[in-house]
């Protein structure tokens, strides 16, 4: 495939301006062509013909403005931040609040089926079954769902079949029946490229079977087909600059010849093309483009030439008029798409920033201890500052990034240190006069590293916080916000809930379970209770609320969790140790001729050399990190025992020098 960028659009309708356009969706009446174009805007749905005749405008009454939408025949349904409701020829049918953020909503075709199925996509990782205004069953998916399609456009052989894109850039297809669901297939991140953002059906390598297209928040357009065993591969791969917002298949330049079609962020339309863009070439011959292709590019150049003149002829207005007395300094506007995730592979934090003009300049702000972790797509070029912690609001982190021209999309890494918390702040400043910046803020909860989950394992020797007092069920939620990422803001239905949370860091669990006046937590590592206890009665306290706080520690969940540390310890002691010997081993081999003098071991140290250190410079303040979380434990063990063993850091340092697990545990219940 090829990237054809010769299009001579021409406007058949535009709107007037209004309210920003969340969701488009294409619609008719059922098992005629698709032709009727719907967009919602804030609460409002309106309804266009193929020509631009506006046939509806219908007003949903919601307090939210419409984040998803899927028309079928005179079926409507439109979905809020929790609220989902669904309407018939403009009249209220269903209506369901849902436990977290919806993502997206599609229905299985209901000419298939014979009834309507909406499914949601829920920021809590589960995809949830509707059947009028009831929940039939909830579907557990492996990463937060941030878009679903139709297979195949029409939900496959029996209309069943949903495909579903996660925020974390996985993809995978769903059987939805009448009581349960099965998955059909599941595709990994490995390669950890951007969140799944759009996805669409279409047989474009030719083979009779429609392939999976799918556009990722970090610029990648994939097109996947399948094999003999009818298991997804990976065919076609084109990275773009932005974000992919949405893809499709089709013919559209030129009859006979399939495209897919992508929109950006910034506005921009890509076609990639199975046209051949050029004849092939000799040795010496330049490449000879169609007389189609040359009358294109040279239509292109000269709208170009047109579009380079009004921006110059407004940067000479605009000057002149700067440089009256009587004008006035109006700040330039520019929106930002912002990310802040938590990715569970390396238990880091992905801030993405993009903006529809270049950006001159991030600097990044926090006022809590981070790592900053390397990105290979990130070319800009890195600042540090000099930080005076010590101040009672001072920086821990303070770093600039220059970026290279028409860089309009910026991808950073950070890890966390949990039971330190406070705000990360991003100053950014785009290529616009006058000089303008924005600054966005994002939240390093106490609990940082915790995911949401939907079970856990009963059998883990479990530590136990109670906390009893005079607060209401939306404050105890609001703590428990505050405390954990992936909670949903909105108090949740009924009169008490259970949450789950995984540690992604090092694999240890957390129950949260709370009511009006009453919270357990439950957790086999001590720290984590002990974060909880520090923070919520702290929070309790800052609204005057008088908490019963009570505790009970189970000793074996000490060694339960040295042992989960203890794989990572260890790899990360001989990763050390191997990267000290690279430079002597070096030396040795250029002294002596070669290495063949070495025994085994060295000279696999000296063959893996490069992805040794590369491996180690990913991983900043790894092994500091372990050794911080092995000491709290250690402190926190005996904090509940009413014991200070701060003086014996020192010592347990020494053991944590000569690593040993047996050592390091009979030191812990020692002392």
């Amino acid at each position: 495939m090829n990237v054809d960028c010769t299009y001579l659009f021409q406007p058949v309708f535009k709107t007037l301006p209004g309210q920003k356009i969340t969701r488009l969706d294409l619609g008719g009446a059922l098992g005629t062509p698709q032709e009727k174009i719907f967009v919602c805007a804030g609460s409002e749905v309106k309804g266009y013909t193929k020509k631009g005749k506006q046939f509806l405008s219908f007003e949903a009454n919601l307090t939210e403005s419409i984040n998803a939408m899927h028309v079928s025949g005179a079926d409507l349904f439109v979905c809020a931040s929790y609220i989902y409701n669904h309407y018939c020829d403009c009249k209220d049918q269903d209506y369901y609040l849902s436990g977290d953020k919806i993502n997206d909503i599609v229905c299985l075709p209901a000419e298939n089926l014979g009834r309507i199925v909406p499914v949601l996509a829920c920021q809590d990782r589960v995809l949830r079954v509707l059947q009028g205004s009831e929940l039939v069953y909830d579907i557990e998916v492996p990463g937060p769902p941030s878009v679903l399609e139709l297979y195949n456009r029409d939900g496959g052989t029996n209309g069943e079949d949903i495909l579903y894109g996660t925020v974390d850039g996985k993809l995978g297809l769903i059987r939805i029946t009448d009581s349960s669901s099965s998955s059909k297939w599941e595709i990994d991140n490995e390669k950890k490229k951007g969140g799944v953002l759009c996805i669409d059906t279409y047989d474009i390598l030719g083979d009779g079977v429609k392939d999976i297209l799918v556009g990722r928040d970090d610029g990648t357009v994939e097109v996947y087909g399948f094999d003999s065993s009818n298991e997804p591969t990976l065919r076609f791969e084109h990275v773009l600059l932005e974000s992919v917002t949405s893809i499709q298949g089709g013919c559209v330049g030129k009859e006979s010849y399939d495209e897919v079609l992508t929109a950006t962020y910034t506005g921009w339309v890509t076609g990639l093309t199975t046209e051949p863009q050029q004849a092939e070439a000799g040795p010496g011959d330049e490449v000879k483009m169609s007389r189609e292709t040359q009358s294109k590019v040279a239509a292109l150049r000269a709208e170009l030439d047109q579009l380079q003149m009004k921006v110059v002829q407004g940067r000479e207005k605009y000057q002149q008029t700067a440089q009256s007395s009587t004008a006035v300094s109006a700040m330039p506007v520019f929106s930002i798409n912002d990310k802040f995730t938590l990715c569970q592979d390396d238990a880091s934090y992905s801030l993405t920033l993009e903006v529809q003009t270049a950006i001159d300049n991030l600097l990044l702000q926090s006022d809590v201890p981070i790592d900053l972790l390397d990105v290979d797509k990130n070319s800009a070029v890195v600042s540090f500052s000099e930080c005076d912690s010590e101040q009672p609001k001072g920086n821990f982190l303070l770093v600039t990034y220059r970026c290279q021209a028409n860089t309009t999309r910026l991808e950073l890494k950070v890890r966390s240190i949990e039971g330190q918390y406070g705000t990360l702040q991003a100053y950014i400043t785009p290529r616009l006069q006058p000089k303008t910046c924005q600054v966005r803020q994002y939240l390093i909860k106490p609990l940082s590293l915790h995911q949401r989950t939907h079970t856990i394992e009963q059998d883990r020797p479990m530590n136990t916080l109670s906390l009893v007092g005079q607060f209401s069920f939306a404050e105890i939620h609001s703590w428990v916000l505050f405390c954990l990422p992936e909670v949903p803001e909105k108090t949740p239905a009924g009169e008490n809930i259970t949450f789950y949370f995984q540690n992604t860091f090092l694999g240890t669990q957390l129950e949260a379970t709370y009511c009006k006046g009453e919270g357990h937590f439950k957790s086999d590592n001590i720290s984590t209770i002990s974060i909880l206890k520090d923070v919520l009665s702290k929070e309790a306290t800052k609204r005057k609320n008088n908490l019963d706080i009570s505790y009970d520690i189970n000793d074996d969940s000490v060694g339960h969790t040295l042992k989960m540390i203890h794989p990572k310890l260890e790899y990360q002691l001989l990763l050390a140790k191997k990267v000290q010997l690279i430079d002597a081993l070096k030396e040795l081999q250029v002294h002596e001729g070669n290495a063949d003098f070495l025994i085994p071991e060295y000279r696999n140290i000296l063959d893996e050399s490069a992805y040794l250190l590369e491996e180690y410079k990913k991983q900043p303040a790894h092994l500091e990190r372990l050794y911080g979380m092995i000491t709290d434990l250690f402190i926190d063990k005996f904090k509940f025992k009413g014991q200070n063993v701060k003086t014996k850091v020192s010592l347990l340092l020494e053991v944590l020098d000569n690593y040993d697990l047996d050592s390091l545990m009979n030191f812990f219940n020692e002392a």
